[in-house]
């Protein structure tokens, strides 16, 4: 069976979500805000979550800071990457990144999430939909704040996503509701785009890869892409983590055909867990599609996704020197 990650719509499961939930080819569940009500509440869902699942369930968000933060109630007020640049001295806007990503890591997981898909390796240059999500103009600053992030979201428990692979910062649309076309050669993804993937490739746990068209080295997106995921990305930078899929209700994504299509290019392009978000219909059609079982390398590459351990609770957690430590940055950095 293929591994799929499916979203709910409401603060608590309906019949449908726990029967989907039961499928085989559901292991991961990815929350929204629309999905949050109260940090109880959240710890309910997601247990539930996973006493509804075959198998065990790697639960995920989006929760990098700034503009994509998905709960705000109860939780720090993560400040977008790019805030960074405020603090003049190196050594703290690294000490900065280590404690944000420790920080952001061990209160999503204190609510029994496993992972929040971060961080954003992407260029800020001219897209309209990453901006100060980056945590730079420069791919080597990216590459140092980034890694000093990682090291955070390590020292918490949490396995690391780097997106969107090999660079959605370069191109100006949106791929959320257009098609971004990248005209630029090889060489210079390489030289800009591609060097904070290719320096943190053995630091990262996961890897997102972009629906942007690269045209001038493959007609498809990234995501959809064996150049870029099996040539460039496994061979090349020797990237041994979980390739997931960006969610394929996307507009970016709707060049590979229906959902089924879709679902079929990412799987055969390298992705070891693909996302149909936004989209029941879609995400039913995923899950009667005849798709292409899973190799046991790919079900354990996501298998290391998931919580080594339980998290403490929010307040417990909001009472440690650690967590007390890391709120100096909010007020630095916001």
């Amino acid at each position: 069976m293929a591994q799929v990650m499916i979203d709910i719509e409401g603060t608590e499961l309906t019949p449908e979500d726990k029967k989907l939930l039961a499928q085989p080819s559901v292991n991961g569940l990815i929350l929204f805000t629309r999905n949050f009500e109260s940090v109880e509440q959240l710890v309910r869902l997601t247990q539930e979550a996973r006493m509804a699942a075959a198998k065990p369930l790697l639960i995920a968000v989006d929760h990098e800071g700034g503009r994509v933060q998905r709960f705000r109630d109860g939780f720090s007020a993560i400040p977008a990457m790019g805030s960074l640049r405020r603090i003049e001295s190196a050594d703290e806007r690294h000490r900065a990144a280590r404690d944000l990503g420790w920080l952001m890591a061990a209160e999503v997981q204190a609510v029994g999430i496993d992972i929040s898909f971060a961080p954003v390796l992407d260029v800020d240059d001219c897209s309209e939909v990453i901006g100060d999500r980056a945590f730079s103009d420069a791919p080597s600053e990216i590459s140092e704040l980034a890694s000093a992030f990682i090291e955070g979201m390590h020292e918490a428990g949490m396995a690391s996503t780097g997106k969107h692979f090999p660079g959605h910062g370069s191109v100006q649309a949106d791929s959320h509701i257009a098609i971004p076309e990248d005209d630029r050669t090889l060489e210079q993804i390489r030289a800009h785009d591609l060097k904070p993937f290719l320096s943190l490739s053995q630091k990262l746990d996961g890897i997102m890869p972009a629906h942007v068209i690269y045209s001038k080295i493959d007609p498809q997106p990234a995501g959809f892409s064996e150049f870029w995921l099996q040539q460039i990305l496994r061979n090349e930078l020797q990237f041994n983590g979980t390739i997931f899929s960006d969610d394929l209700s996307m507009q970016g994504a709707t060049v590979a055909g229906d959902m089924q299509q879709r679902a079929l290019a990412a799987l055969n392009a390298g992705c070891d867990m693909i996302l149909v978000c936004n989209d029941r219909a879609g995400a039913l059609q995923v899950l009667d599609a005849e798709l292409p079982a899973t190799e046991p390398e790919s079900a354990q590459r996501v298998q290391r996704m998931l919580m080594s351990e339980s998290a403490v609770g929010l307040e417990e957690l909001k009472r440690t020197e650690r967590w007390q430590q890391a709120q100096r940055w909010l007020s630095v950095t916001n």
